[in-house]
């Protein structure tokens, strides 16, 4: 009886041990995965050094290709320029790398901004109704009382935004963009110039 509840013990303690190793095994994983999807967003959007010579580069311009797929001649980089009440409407500014830029109250009606890179900047008062949106990283911008009505936003990303006061009314987003959308917190108020309620204007429940 002794020797056979000694197996029976010892059963039990392979079975914890393999369960724990089966454990500790799937968490290390997990880590690993989280650490390569870090390093290759960080390779994704490892970006040259600002040319600071070219006295024209913080300019609204419209691609000369006329595409909406960010396709230009040379880098489009708007980084540290100060944009404030410039008019974007109508254009197509597809491909910028417009972060830690200051884009408020500017007039980005009807305009293309497709595949954009425009983290860490302020679109305060900033007005994209009609606009072309998709695909575009707004992950830590200001975009206080910003107005995206009718704007196609599909792929596009607000991590660690502030959505306070915005306007999504008719806004073209998918399931996944507006699950991501409704869960950012700052997604509150009302839009000083629509009068529209944020979270209401987006469809969030």
């Amino acid at each position: 009886k002794l020797n056979n509840n000694n197996n029976i013990l010892s059963n039990k303690l392979n079975k914890l041990l393999i369960n724990s190793l089966i454990q500790s095994t799937i968490v290390l994983s997990t880590i690993n995965i989280h650490l390569l999807s870090t390093n290759a967003i960080e390779q994704q959007y490892k970006l040259p050094p600002i040319d600071r010579k070219d006295i024209n580069r913080c300019n609204l311009v419209s691609s000369t290709i006329g595409q909406a797929n960010a396709a230009r001649d040379k880098l489009y980089d708007l980084r540290e320029c100060d944009l404030r009440g410039q008019s974007g409407a109508g254009k197509d500014l597809s491909g910028a790398i417009a972060s830690e830029a200051d884009f408020s109250e500017v007039n980005f009606k009807e305009a293309q901004l497709s595949k954009s890179y425009a983290r860490n900047s302020k679109f305060i008062a900033a007005d994209f109704t009609n606009a072309i949106v998709d695909r575009v990283s707004f992950d830590g911008s200001n975009l206080k009382g910003a107005i995206f009505t009718n704007a196609v936003l599909s792929g596009t990303t607000y991590f660690e935004a502030n959505l306070e006061n915005t306007d999504f009314t008719d806004a073209y987003l998918g399931p996944f963009d507006l699950k991501n959308l409704c869960g950012n917190p700052t997604l509150k108020g009302t839009n000083p110039v629509t009068k529209q309620d944020s979270r209401e204007s987006a469809g969030c429940q």
